[in-house]
């Protein structure tokens, strides 16, 4: 049993599918509608706060993470002493960055960095890096060994 209240356990049908356009009409278009000028900064914080309300405990736990959420293909391309960097992808994605001049990713920016913050013990901030030509979006996080949480 779980200590999540019913109202943080996500519903969890396997057999069904949400068509991509009430994904998307929710999150590209009232979103973005109800926060105006200040989304990219209250989706990156609602990240963080998701990731609290679902702690992983490696980054292989985060990719099925983002696969089971829909949040599309995510993939370790480096790690360093400080810094790593993270590939997201998906049919989803790749239309985002055709069709959005503006599309943002801050929401998967914010879950990530907490997610890694509480992996590595490390104050972390991730940084979002739409690749539009190709259709996906790069991620770096950083972090000082200095600022432990």
């Amino acid at each position: 049993m779980t200590d999540q209240t019913p109202e943080q356990k996500p519903l969890t049908v396997h057999d069904e599918t949400v068509p991509a356009f009430g994904y998307e009409l929710i999150r590209e278009v009232l979103l973005k509608d109800l926060l105006g000028k200040e989304a990219p900064g209250i989706l990156y914080w609602a990240g963080k706060r998701l990731a609290r309300k679902y702690p992983l405990a490696s980054i292989d736990e985060m990719i099925s993470f983002f696969s089971s959420a829909g949040w599309g293909n995510l993939m370790l391309l480096n790690e360093s002493k400080n810094e790593l960097d993270l590939e997201l992808s998906s049919a989803i994605i790749s239309a985002r960055c055709k069709n959005d001049e503006d599309c943002a990713f801050q929401l998967e920016a914010g879950f990530i960095a907490e997610q890694i913050e509480q992996q590595k013990g490390y104050i972390c901030e991730a940084f979002e890096h739409p690749k539009k030509r190709k259709g996906k979006v790069l991620f770096t996080v950083k972090w000082d060994k200095k600022d432990t949480i």
